[in-house]
């Protein structure tokens, strides 16, 4: 364990090796087939490794808590981790005899990336598997991909909720984010609406994707996305499915739309936002019930799509941390998203967070990919990110 409490953050739950070979196009996978593909990165992946040390690029101070095996793969990952900063693997567990978690990432140009996984030490990965004596000054606990972390999501969450309600009861914020489950795994199988119904009111601020939400918690939706990515997702159904989420018992949802930017919405309950914002020390006034489209920026190259929604994420707790409103903080988050994906792997393309405000002050222009919303009652700031709050059915 490191000696340095300092961290203002800190990250655990799914980590793993990350395989990404280059393809000129569309992979075909044909039976006795020799595919000729480019030479491969090898990096690591999931929430502890892409928001973790995304957000140790943009200068924010972070621990990273997950769990490794023995062997070859959990040795590059931690030479990985080390390499961006010595004590950044301080707080990680090296699991004698288990296999490290890995992931061959299938990302061809211009699409959005396909994975092969092997869950590895993840699924073995407890509630006491988290120091939570030794949080120090951390403000934010940020634990992340459950539906990939087998005892996260057995017995109806029992021990992802108790998890959560630990690290809050130590007085930090605390934020979940989600992953695709595997719809022919015991993951996609389970009642991901009562999961939820549980573990939601332990944490300040949810960020999971559209697509994922809809397969937890609105199947004939997620079936209509699946379809037709293009129709599916309008400004009525995103607004349908945050108000759920607040009444669900989170502060705030941050609703990674993909291509298309992030939404957020707040509270209205007093106590629930003030409870939150006290823990990070912000403005309560700047953060109740509030509801914000934040389009995407347009990047000057699209190279791979892989963790952009993790360092999304980044963008928003390293803009929280720093005592932004959720204005600025959902544009933050975009702006590092947009960052990302300018490198194939998922944190190359992150900035420092002064560059990044840097390319917001230039006029960065956004995606022509924004969901239309209803013009009447819209406030948008310099930037381009909407106020939704006036425009409400």
């Amino acid at each position: 364990m490191a000696n340095d409490r300092s961290g203002d953050a800190i990250v655990a739950g799914h980590i793993c090796l990350d395989l990404i070979p280059a393809f000129d196009g569309a992979p075909a996978i044909e039976p006795g087939r020799l595919v000729k593909i480019g030479p491969a990165i090898v990096t690591t992946g999931g929430v502890v490794a892409n928001t973790g040390l995304a957000l140790h690029k943009l200068g924010t101070p972070v621990r990273l808590m997950g769990k490794t095996g023995d062997d070859e793969f959990g040795r590059i990952v931690m030479d990985v981790l080390r390499s961006h900063g010595p004590c950044l693997a301080d707080d990680m567990i090296v699991a004698d005899g288990e296999s490290t978690s890995y992931s061959i990432v299938i990302s061809p140009p211009d699409r959005d990336r396909t994975f092969w996984h092997c869950p590895g030490a993840n699924d073995t990965f407890s509630a006491d598997d988290v120091p939570y004596d030794n949080f120090g000054s951390a403000r934010f606990f940020h634990f992340g991909y459950p539906p990939v972390m087998a005892r996260m999501y057995r017995n109806g969450g029992a021990e992802l909720a108790d998890l959560l309600g630990r690290a809050r009861e130590r007085g930090v914020a605390v934020g979940l984010d989600m992953c695709s489950p595997d719809s022919n795994s015991d993951a996609g199988r389970i009642d991901w609406a009562a999961l939820l119904a549980r573990v939601l009111p332990n944490v300040d601020v949810f960020f999971p994707s559209i697509d994922e939400l809809l397969y937890m918690l609105d199947r004939p939706a997620f079936d209509r996305l699946a379809r037709n990515p293009e129709d599916a997702v309008d400004g009525q159904l995103i607004r349908t499915i945050g108000e759920r989420l607040m009444r669900l018992g989170v502060a705030a949802a941050v609703i990674k739309l993909g291509d298309r930017g992030l939404y957020v919405r707040t509270s209205d309950e007093n106590g629930r936002i003030e409870d939150f914002c006290r823990r990070l020390g912000l403005n309560t006034a700047d953060w109740k019930d509030r509801e914000i489209y934040a389009p995407c920026f347009s990047p000057s190259k699209v190279a791979g799509t892989t963790g952009s929604g993790d360092c999304t994420i980044a963008g928003f707790i390293a803009s929280i941390l720093r005592g932004e409103d959720p204005t600025t903080a959902a544009t933050s988050a975009v702006a590092v998203g947009a960052c990302s994906v300018e490198a194939a792997d998922a944190t190359g393309g992150v900035r420092p967070w002064d560059e990044v405000k840097a390319r917001l002050e230039a006029g960065w222009q956004r995606s022509s990919r924004a969901i239309a919303w209803p013009t009447h009652g819209l406030a948008a700031d310099r930037s381009g990110t909407l106020s939704l709050n006036g425009n409400r059915p």
